[in-house]
């Protein structure tokens, strides 16, 4: 295990306690989230090494990485996954160069929204760390998929798209990642990132059983402004922050089940954050946030 000395973000040593939260989903070890002082990061205190983690993976109830529709809220979400996927991908054409472009997506899991924009007529390239997942993407779409070994091993080559769909909370080396990225993009490219919010409205109600939390394969814990200020870091400048609405009501489910609550419970405390969120955008349970790259 690795302990967290000081914040990814700002470099200040300043972390303070917040509560101890437990896995639910593979281990039921129990980790600290800890929050900076300055930015208001919160991380995952201790984290597994880049090893070590990858067992906290290996799970058929860790949805991100399966297609399984078993029980309620699983169907649920393969729903809302279809529809998200269409929505992702009017985006990223709407942000993108008028006529089909390149994007890369890091973490592209199933590859469900890569295939989508390929099938839009976009040259694609996608990163996946776990070597089985590759294979089915590629068996199953044909797509160019490769490891992060791999493609830091390549030639720079420029990308009118990048996307990071909660990816980013889980990546150990983000300062490399965030490099690479930005050296990555076309000039007038832009990066899409969503991440899970714990200035949410769920966030706050459910404390050390939000879902999102997602010990420890979440690595860091988000808010508007601590993202805001990680791009900026590496000279990505955020221009727009968008909802993802559906998120509060899967999160507030699955964390209503690892509480042993109620479901009806679940939907409602995601319709109220739903609610605020499009009063407040930045109190939307995941935000995305949509960057340049502006050269200093």
């Amino acid at each position: 295990m690795i302990q967290i000395e000081e914040c990814p973000v700002c470099r200040s040593k300043s972390l303070n306690p917040v509560f101890k939260t437990t896995d639910c989903v593979v281990s039921g070890d129990s980790f600290g989230i800890v929050e900076c002082g300055s930015c208001q990061i919160r991380l995952t205190q201790p984290i597994p090494d880049e090893e070590e983690i990858l067992s906290y993976y290996d799970s058929e109830d860790y949805i991100s990485h399966s297609e399984t529709t078993r029980g309620l809220i699983n169907r649920l979400y393969a729903v809302v996954r279809k529809v998200m996927i269409v929505r992702k991908r009017k985006l990223a054409q709407s942000l993108g160069p008028s006529e089909p472009g390149k994007l890369l997506e890091i973490g592209c899991g199933a590859g469900a929204f890569l295939n989508g924009m390929n099938q839009s007529g976009w040259e694609v390239l996608g990163i996946e760390p776990d070597e089985r997942i590759r294979d089915a993407v590629r068996a199953r779409y044909g797509l160019a998929v490769v490891s992060p070994e791999e493609w830091f091993s390549q030639p720079e080559s420029s990308y009118d798209v990048i996307t990071l769909w909660h990816v980013l909370e889980h990546l150990h080396n983000l300062d490399d990642y965030l490099r690479k990225i930005s050296t990555s993009l076309e000039d007038d490219g832009v990066l899409i990132v969503a991440v899970p919010n714990y200035y949410s409205y769920d966030a706050e109600y459910y404390q050390s059983r939000w879902a999102a939390y997602d010990v420890p394969r979440h690595l860091y814990h988000f808010t508007y402004k601590s993202l805001t200020e990680l791009l900026k870091h590496h000279g990505l400048t955020v221009t727009a922050i968008r909802r993802l609405p559906f998120d509060a009501f899967y999160v507030s489910m699955l964390s209503e089940k690892y509480k042993e609550g109620f479901t009806a419970r679940g939907l409602l405390i995601g319709l109220i954050s739903c609610l605020k969120a499009f009063i407040n955008v930045r109190r939307s349970s995941s935000i995305i946030c949509i960057a340049e790259h502006k050269n200093p």
